[in-house]
């Protein structure tokens, strides 16, 4: 019944999409450029930082594309 307060509650999906040469922010490493993506559902993306790289998996719940 729609209004049982056992219903199973859905979460929201995270939509954010990236590909290899993406400009993007990230609250903990500054600004970056995509230089990878791996997987079919962007399992993960690899990023240059500028002094270092990072491989940062999904959810990207702090990284947003510029």
């Amino acid at each position: 019944m729609p209004t049982s307060p056992f219903k199973r509650r859905t979460q929201a999906v995270s939509t954010k999409r990236f590909a290899v040469g993406d400009r993007v922010t990230h609250d903990g490493f500054g600004l970056g450029r995509v230089i990878g993506v791996e997987g079919e559902g962007a399992v993960a993306v690899l990023v240059d930082f500028g002094s270092r790289q990072e491989r940062l998996p999904h959810p990207y719940t702090a990284m947003y594309k510029l």
